[in-house]
């Protein structure tokens, strides 16, 4: 510490010595400045007084002669003006009191001005006197050429201190470059000095940190003559040393950590891409690679070139710049070995611990097998829902003629036995048409019916089809439209199904006196369209598979659990998404967002 203050009072002194030279010039400078331009000022304010009063006597004088020249001169005009012309001359000798360098002087303008007035007053014919050559006529040229006289003397003075300023201001100028030399010469040699005792080592000092920023700890310290770059430099050789040690350590440390990652990542039983932020492959696990079908040549080509789709470009791109993909990928379909495999993938970015993007993962998961099933189940269920509607049908029929010609008592055991076969006959029916136009979805056979179609149209239709049953729950219906919203080419007969799904869903799940509302906004390229009450909610374990087939939740159930099933899949044959917002106790919201 002690060394440390040594440099820094050493540094202190070079350039409080430079501050010190420099302030001492400049105030030398400032000083003679002011003094100069207050000697400057005083002497031309005097002269230029001299000037003025020199001016006003001739005039005044003049006006005297005209009056002396006159057919009938005016006494009392004339007393006047001589008293004026006293007043003048002795506000011109007080004034030459404060400044002795006279070549005339007013007190001989005055003594003159007595002269000429005396032989005025005893000349007879004064014009005479003043056109001849008389002793009149000489004194009033005496006094108007002394006055003449001190008129140039005071223009000459004034020319006399503007040369005296400019010299003066010469020799504060060259004192102020004498200074300014000073200045400069003691500043080189102060940063001569500190840039030979110093400069070196520093940049030494510098050389080997860029050796060791780059991994090379083999460095030559320099040697100085100052002490405090000697402890600089005995302190940077024992860091060197300590993170030579630490880059051992760390290496080792690394490289395990490393075979643990490896050893994670070829166990785990999906497939696994590492992508670096230009979209090119960098790694993959030998699940990948069985997969694909892969060796290690793939890495460095683009993801889309790879796998031959190049549309995954595009979204990998999205998720680098921090986005995520609207809607759930197609499946991608491998030709491995002569056999036909489905996977499908996610997309997720790496983020760094300060927020910026690494790059991204890409997992693959087989879903050959659970296609197949899928679509062996979906063709039996199509084949079995239109094999079961025929027979079903037709009983359903002869159980309406029977009901009919059947006379029971209206309270008696067998009504009410009728009543029950009838209600679970249309509640197996309605299964049925369900199964079958989820079936038809899932495996393609539905097309849509696009045309223009209004929101507030489709949305005050729908609450008018519940209107009756929601007053007798005393629900409010309530149209919430923030417009203008745009037309929808939609298949509004397949829309309708899905708001009365929802607002069917709604009614049994909110107590008398409740609210929902059938509201529509446009965000972005979308319109948000969304079915809200007030109800008990959904538990939020459940809210993840409640778009799953045959999937029932909360405590009113009822149907097969596949009308919110089939939601989604005609809000997704429209190009949409369909999602669930709720939280247990405060309510629901259902909403499907659609292209314009």
């Amino acid at each position: 510490m002690k060394l440390a203050m040594k440099l820094r009072t050493r540094l202190f002194l070079s350039i409080s010595a430079l501050i010190t030279v420099a302030l001492l010039g400049l105030m030398l400078g400032l000083v003679s400045v002011m003094q100069m331009a207050g000697t400057q000022e005083a002497l031309i304010r005097n002269n230029f007084v001299t000037l003025d009063l020199g001016l006003k006597l001739r005039q005044t004088l003049g006006d005297q002669l005209i009056m002396m020249l006159a057919e009938k001169p005016d006494p009392v005009a004339f007393e006047a003006s001589k008293q004026h012309y006293f007043q003048l001359l002795d506000e011109g000798i007080a004034q030459e009191q404060k400044d002795d360098d006279r070549q005339y002087g007013f007190s001989q303008a005055k003594a003159d001005y007595l002269s000429f007035l005396q032989a005025f007053d005893i000349s007879r014919d004064p014009a005479a006197a003043l056109s001849g050559g008389g002793d009149l006529r000489e004194r009033f040229n005496t006094l108007r050429n002394g006055l003449i006289s001190e008129h140039k003397h005071a223009l000459d003075n004034i020319n006399a201190v503007q040369h005296a300023a400019r010299d003066r201001a010469l020799l504060i100028s060259g004192l102020l470059g004498l200074v300014g030399l000073a200045v400069l010469i003691i500043g080189f040699i102060t940063a001569q000095g500190i840039a030979r005792r110093f400069g070196a080592p520093i940049e030494a000092l510098a050389k080997a940190a860029d050796n060791i920023g780059q991994g090379n700890f083999e460095v030559t310290l320099p040697v100085s003559s100052a002490m405090e770059i000697n402890l600089l430099t005995r302190r940077f050789g024992l860091m060197a040393e300590a993170l030579r040690e630490h880059q051992a350590t760390n290496v080792d440390e690394l490289l395990a950590g490393q075979q643990r990652l490896q050893a994670v990542l070829d166990s785990i039983d999906d497939g696994l891409l590492m992508i670096d932020r230009q979209g090119h492959l960098e790694h993959l696990n030998p699940v990948a690679q069985r997969q694909l079908g892969w060796d290690s040549d793939r890495f460095g080509e683009g993801l889309g070139t790879a796998l031959q789709r190049p549309e995954l470009d595009a979204q990998l791109q999205l998720v680098l710049r921090g986005g995520t993909l609207e809607r759930a990928p197609e499946d991608l379909s491998i030709e491995v070995d002569g056999e036909s495999r489905l996977l499908t993938y996610s997309l997720t970015p790496v983020s760094h611990t300060q927020g910026h993007i690494l790059g991204a993962v890409m997992v693959l998961h087989d879903v050959t097998e659970q296609r197949a099933f899928e679509r062996v189940r979906s063709e039996f269920v199509l084949r079995a829902s239109h094999e079961l509607r025929t027979p079903v049908t037709g009983m359903h029929m002869a159980f309406g003629l029977f009901r009919e010609r059947a006379k029971f008592p209206q309270e008696s055991r067998e009504s009410d036995l009728l009543d029950t076969v009838n209600e679970e006959m249309q509640r197996l029916m309605q299964l049925i048409n369900d199964l079958l136009n989820f079936s038809r979805y899932q495996s393609g056979l539905q097309k849509l019916t696009l045309a223009p179609c209004s929101i507030e149209d489709l949305l005050e239709q729908a609450r008018l089809r519940f209107a009756d049953s929601a007053a007798e729950k005393g629900v409010t219906l309530q149209v919430e439209a923030q417009g203008p919203l745009p037309r929808l080419q939609a298949d509004q007969a397949q829309l309708d199904r899905v708001l009365d799904n929802l607002i069917d869903n709604a009614l049994r799940h909110t107590a008398r006196d409740g609210l929902i509302r059938l509201q529509a906004r446009r965000h972005g390229e979308r319109v948000i369209i969304s079915v809200e009450d007030n109800g008990e909610g959904i538990a939020y374990g459940q809210q993840g598979r409640i778009f799953e087939p045959f999937v029932q939740v909360g405590r009113k159930k009822g149907g097969a659990g596949l009308g919110l099933a089939l939601c989604k899949e005609i809000v997704q044959l429209h190009g949409g998404r369909m999602g669930v917002y709720s939280r247990p106790g405060q309510g629901t919201q259902f909403y499907m967002a659609l292209a314009v």
